[in-house]
């Protein structure tokens, strides 16, 4: 171990946090949190811990790592054994395969479920909804249970999802959810507790699990001494990536998988918990120490690689300024002389055309569009700039909008391969006999009906008599669905599209534009090792937009980013433009409730910050203009900078205005007296 220069590019601190409990033999540590801030090269180091791990003597199978995407997974998999092999040579390859426990929460609880499904009464043949099914589902239910004609107005089955998550993932009761988050639903409680006994017995009889499930029965399976007993032994260390996104249940399962804590590593930044949405809480990591006797120990990585340090400067007053926090200032070797901007514009119009110019400034000095980004707390406060862009030609893509697999026509297809995987399945049922020409929804739910009393639903459809308006396209369908029952994976996808694409013809316009996703998503089942595999994998993590999957769909090779602040964590830009940075914006009307929901606000700013490499630019415009208010009419409303960067922290940045002439007299006056073209031109002929 003396001679583990593979660990000579690790400053102190990383190399004390992956250092931390390992001896020779594969010796188990004790508890260990590594608050690692932005750009301290969080990913490199816990790479490096586990690699260290691996060559002291762990063994690889008896590891688990868990990160929030099935492709941070990938890749750390990767590095592991990149840096593995400096020691292990080839071998690091086996090492690689035999580190086998590796993904999301999601992922590794459906796993296990599999695994112990007998043991806890669940169908190991078992679908999983995605939020969209799970919404319909929910509403079928409802449906059902005499909710949707009520004389009140009955939360909307999104709604009914949303509470019922929460409640789920952050471990309250429905009175109390209801009442911080969901107070226009509080006389609602006895109805919805009805209603969600309702879904839970309507998912157990058609063997599908919803997101929430795949914690949730793995937070149960841990209460049961025995099983609890034999997963937990099944793992010397167990290490987790972004635990400041974490929520209650996900803490609870970790607690249990090691009580002691003896092995358990997690590695997170309390100032980037930006997730509360998802039920995430920053408590879990800030009461991460003290779950643990003794406590936990604390490393802390505070040297950026990223940002220069006026930008670093700025971001540390941003959030220093927090209630609460682990106590951190970054720092780094990137000098410039070069502050942060803080740039005031007239409105929105003029934020657009600032931005614009900016950007196309940058790319003359020889910075790719692709290297800035242009970042904002909602999807729509980008809707002026996406309007300039257009209008000047410049590409952009945009991410924090419509997933790829929100849309219509894929989830169509996934739906007809979800029905023949499992039919029971009655909302991926449901959508698909709804595609068919004549078969209406009283028609599907009378033959899905039908196809629940029977032991082999599938065959029993395909017995059915074909509805009296649907002809060729039920016989098409039955045809289908017998040979996708016994077709070999992937190709069983191809013959879904085949099918699929008369009636995409048919329903959508853009139907060549939509074929080009579904011949993407055949691309993207090729790497999959079974239809199950796949339906499972997609829907546990899937792919932002097209473009993570199918390169960005645009002719040209560069293009600028826009993002909403939220899709932009862990990226990171030359240069970043952060929209609207005023009260109302940011924080959001809606996020300044609490001083806990305040608190986030805060922290989504920082985030922002954080993701600048060179030049930050934070757009300050002095008035919007509000459509529709009920009172007002249409009108200008005056904004103030955000109430984040109060004048103590002024000086951290450069104050500028854009343009020059800050007010309309201003302008007016350096343009001279008005030229009345219109009087001329009427001259002319008289």
């Amino acid at each position: 171990m003396a001679a583990a220069t593979y660990l000579d590019g690790l400053n102190a601190e990383q190399r004390r946090a992956v250092e931390h409990g390992v001896g020779d033999g594969g010796t188990i540590g004790g508890p260990l949190l590594v608050i690692a801030g932005a750009g301290s090269g969080k990913t490199n180091t816990l790479a490096h811990r586990v690699a260290h791990l691996i060559v002291a003597g762990a063994d690889p199978r008896r590891i688990l790592l868990m990160t929030f995407s099935r492709r941070a997974a990938a890749e750390m998999g990767s590095r592991v054994e990149r840096i593995a092999r400096k020691v292990l040579g080839e071998n690091a390859a086996i090492m690689r395969e035999a580190l086998g426990w590796a993904g999301t929460f999601h992922g590794i609880g459906a796993r296990l479920l599999r695994e112990y499904a007998e043991r806890i009464g669940v169908d190991p043949a078992f679908t999983i909804h995605d939020r969209e099914d799970s919404a319909d589902l929910m509403n079928l239910v409802r449906h059902e249970c005499g909710l949707s004609k009520t004389e009140g107005r009955f939360p909307a089955k999104g709604t009914c999802l949303s509470i019922y998550s929460r409640c789920v993932n952050a471990e309250m009761e429905i009175e109390k959810v209801l009442g911080q988050h969901y107070p226009w639903c509080a006389g609602w409680a006895a109805e919805l507790k009805t209603l969600f006994a309702a879904y839970v017995e309507a998912k157990q009889a058609q063997h599908v699990l919803d997101y929430d499930d795949l914690l949730l029965y793995w937070s149960g399976m841990m209460e049961d001494a025995a099983i609890s007993g034999e997963i937990g032994s099944r793992f010397d260390h167990v290490l987790v990536d972004e635990y400041q996104d974490t929520n209650r249940l996900q803490s609870s399962i970790l607690l249990a998988l090691k009580p002691d804590g003896r092995g358990l590593t997690v590695v997170g930044d309390d100032a980037q918990s930006i997730y509360s949405f998802r039920a995430a809480t920053v408590r879990n990591i800030l009461e991460f120490p003290q779950a643990f006797s003794p406590r936990a120990d604390v490393v802390t990585l505070d040297r950026n690689y990223r940002s220069t340090q006026p930008v670093l400067s700025a971001a540390n007053g941003v959030i220093g300024l927090a209630r609460e926090r682990f106590t951190k200032n970054l720092w780094t070797d990137r000098i410039s002389s070069r502050k942060p901007q803080l740039v005031a514009v007239r409105d929105e119009a003029d934020q657009a055309r600032y931005i614009v110019e900016e950007v196309l400034a940058n790319r003359e000095q020889g910075s790719l569009l692709k290297h800035q980004a242009v970042l904002f707390r909602t999807s729509s406060h980008s809707g002026p700039l996406e309007i300039e862009l257009t209008r000047r030609n410049i590409p952009f893509v945009k991410f924090g909008g419509l997933k790829f697999l929100d849309a219509a026509h894929v989830k169509d297809t996934l739906a007809l391969l979800r029905f023949v995987e499992n039919p029971r399945d009655r909302v991926a049922g449901f959508r698909i006999l709804h595609l068919l020409p004549g078969v209406g929804p009283a028609t599907a739910q009378r033959m899905l009906g039908h196809m629940a009393e029977s032991a082999d639903p599938l065959a029993a459809l395909c017995r059915l008599p074909a509805p009296p308006r649907a002809g060729a396209d039920w016989r098409a369908f039955v045809q289908t669905i017998e040979n996708l029952r016994y077709a070999e994976w992937p190709a069983d996808l191809e013959r879904a599209r085949l099918w699929y694409e008369p009636h995409l013809e048919r329903i959508h316009e853009d139907a060549e534009t939509r074929r080009a996703d579904l011949v993407q998503l055949e691309q993207i089942a090729s790497g999959y090792l079974s239809r199950e595999k796949f339906l499972t994998e997609l829907t546990l993590d899937p792919p932002d937009a097209t473009s993570d999957q199918a390169g960005v769909p645009l002719r040209d090779e560069d293009y600028l980013i826009l993002s909403t602040i939220h899709s932009a964590k862990g990226q990171e830009w030359k240069s970043v433009f952060v929209l609207n940075v005023v009260d109302g914006c940011m924080p959001s009307d809606l996020g300044a409730g609490t001083s806990a929901e305040l608190e986030e606000e805060r922290r989504l700013l920082y985030v922002a910050m954080t993701r600048a490499r060179d030049d930050l630019h934070l757009v300050v415009p002095q008035r919007f203009f509000t459509h529709g208010q009920a009172q007002a009419g249409d009108r200008h409303v005056y904004a103030s900078r955000t109430r984040f960067i109060p004048e103590s922290l002024v000086p951290l940045f450069e104050r500028t205005t854009w343009p020059r002439f800050a007010t309309d007299a201003a302008r007016a006056a350096a343009q001279g007296p008005k030229i009345d073209v219109g009087a001329r031109m009427r001259g002319m002929w008289r």
